[in-house]
């Protein structure tokens, strides 16, 4: 890999050593050895990404719906295992076409046609956290847009983002569902943080863990339980959009669509109906 300059092989180390990891405690050498790089990546992506959803999907189910039943949810709210599992079977469907987003991610990082850097004091904490906030924006922004015209471009509506909108009801909703879509609809609504690479300055390690915490944060808004966290964009919001479509289109916060005129309080609603 002569020519290369130093900090690029900073990037392949850590991806390798990311492969090695996840996939030297399943696979002896022998067998990955023949494989491509970008095609172990993709792997441990995979395996990853089923490991995150499984663990978190299963615990928090196993907490809200058994150790703490009719607790956060009415005994009548909660879905069947039946669907459950139909959420379940979606999402391993859709898992390897979702993982090829991260893998292409870290191809084009690998080959420096982002503007990621490899280690913080590269750049220092100040210069980190602003890039962070900015990474974040960006990606609060795009996916705000990218969710809404899933909703107003028919054709997108009806053949991609209306799989995960079978789950219309409380009761239909669960941890499982945060990745029920249609692959080529979740892959567009996580690939803000492919787009943002090549914008924004961001650390390697935390673009990773961002695009991976998307599947504990999508589990975590399909619950139901409306935690009161403003003005985090969570579950009580979520809900509303499952059951009135037309707001709160948001990811992580209540800003866009507060901005954009699409906010629905889960609060405000109770005390209508109250």
């Amino acid at each position: 890999m002569g020519g290369r300059p130093p900090y690029l092989e900073l990037f392949l180390e850590e991806t390798s050593l990311y492969n090695r990891i996840v996939l030297g405690t399943i696979f002896p050498d022998f067998v990955l050895d023949p494989f491509p790089h970008i095609l172990q990546t993709w792997l441990r992506n995979c395996i990853g990404g089923f490991l995150i959803y499984f663990f978190s999907g299963f615990l928090w189910c196993f907490f809200i719906y058994y150790w703490k039943r009719n607790v956060y949810v009415p005994k009548d709210s909660i879905p069947s295992n039946k669907l459950m599992l139909l959420q379940i079977h979606a999402t391993v469907k859709a898992m390897p076409l979702y993982c090829v987003l991260p893998t292409f991610s870290e191809y084009v990082v690998e080959h420096d046609w982002t503007r990621c850097y490899p280690r913080v004091f590269d750049v220092g904490w100040l210069a980190y956290a602003f890039h962070v906030t900015t990474y974040l924006t960006f990606v609060e922004f795009s996916i705000y847009w990218m969710h809404r015209a899933l909703h107003d471009v028919k054709p997108l509506y009806k053949y991609l983002h209306a799989k995960h909108h079978m789950y219309n009801k409380k009761a239909t909703l669960s941890p499982f569902a945060g990745l029920a879509f249609h692959p080529v609809d979740g892959i567009l609504q996580a690939i803000p943080h492919l787009f943002a690479l090549f914008l924004i300055p961001i650390h390697f390690r935390t673009h990773i863990m961002l695009l991976f915490f998307e599947v504990v944060w999508t589990t975590n808004i399909h619950d139901c339980i409306h935690a009161q966290m403003w003005p985090v964009m969570g579950a009580g919001y979520h809900t509303l959009h499952h059951t009135r479509y037309r707001y709160n289109y948001g990811h992580y916060s209540i800003w866009m669509d507060w901005m954009f005129g699409t906010l629905l309080d889960p609060m405000d609603t109770q005390h209508k109906l109250s």
